[in-house]
C-alpha cells in the first residue's frame, strides 16, 4: 500500500509539474517559409505548387505548407506536402496519413517504419504502398521539428508533451513524399519506390531551416 501511494503521489506530483512548464509562455524559433523550399533539388524540378482548398486548410489547422509536385529528367513525378504548425497546444494537431489516406479512398497493402540513410544519416521513416483501385502509390512519411525527426505517431506526441515542458515549444510538422506507380509494366514499382527514396535524400537536408 505504501509503495502504491509513494507511486502514486509522485505521477501526481510529475503531472503538476508538467502542467505548469507547459502552461509558460511558448517560444517560436525562428524559420524560413515553407513555399522557399527550392523548387530544384538535385535532378528534381518543382513542376508546380498546389494551393488547398480553404475547408482542407481549416480541417488540417496549418499555420504554414507547401504542397509542391517535382518531376526528375525521367519524368516520373513526386508530391511533397510539408504542413506546419506553430503550436499544438489549443487542439491543432498533426493528421496521421494513416487516417486521412483511407479516408480519400486508399487503401494501404503494405507498409510500416522503414531505415533510409540520408547523407550519412540512417533515418527511421514510414513507408507505405496505398492502392485505389488499379492506382498505386509509395508514400513516406515522418514527423519533423524540435530537432527531431520521428517515424511513430505515439513517440511523437510523447517528445511533443516533454519538449513544450522542457523548452516551451510545440511546433512541429508532418512531411510526407508520395510517388505515383505508372503503369504495370514490370519494375514500374521499383521505380516509384527508388524515386520516394531519392527525392527525400535530396530534400532532407533543406528542412531544417524551415522546421527548425
Amino acid at each position: 500500500m505504501i509503495a502504491r501511494a509513494v507511486i502514486l503521489s509522485g505521477l501526481i506530483l510529475t503531472a503538476g509539474w508538467y502542467s505548469a512548464r507547459a502552461a509558460g509562455e511558448e517560444i517560436s524559433a525562428p524559420r524560413t517559409p515553407l513555399n522557399e523550399i527550392p523548387h530544384v533539388l538535385g535532378s528534381w524540378t518543382g513542376a508546380m505548387d498546389v494551393p488547398l482548398d480553404r475547408e482542407v486548410r481549416d480541417v488540417l489547422g496549418v499555420d504554414d505548407y507547401v504542397n509542391r509536385t517535382y518531376l526528375n529528367a525521367a519524368g516520373q513525378p513526386v508530391s511533397l506536402y510539408v504542413g506546419y504548425y506553430a503550436s499544438q497546444r489549443q487542439g491543432d494537431t498533426i493528421h496521421s496519413p494513416q487516417n486521412c489516406l483511407p479516408g480519400a479512398g486508399w487503401q494501404p497493402v503494405e507498409g510500416g517504419p522503414a531505415p533510409l540513410d540520408v547523407g550519412g544519416r540512417r533515418l527511421t521513416v514510414n513507408r507505405y504502398v496505398i492502392q485505389k483501385g488499379l492506382d498505386r502509390q509509395v508514400v513516406l512519411y515522418w514527423y519533423q521539428g524540435r530537432g527531431r525527426v520521428i517515424a511513430n505517431e505515439y513517440a511523437n506526441k510523447f517528445w511533443l508533451m516533454l519538449d513544450a515542458a522542457r523548452l516551451h515549444r510545440s511546433d512541429g510538422a508532418l512531411v510526407r513524399v508520395v510517388a505515383p506507380v505508372l503503369g504495370s509494366a514490370d519494375g514500374s514499382f521499383a521505380v516509384a519506390d527508388g524515386a520516394a527514396a531519392d527525392f527525400t535524400r535530396a530534400v532532407f537536408p533543406r528542412l531544417s531551416t524551415h522546421l527548425p
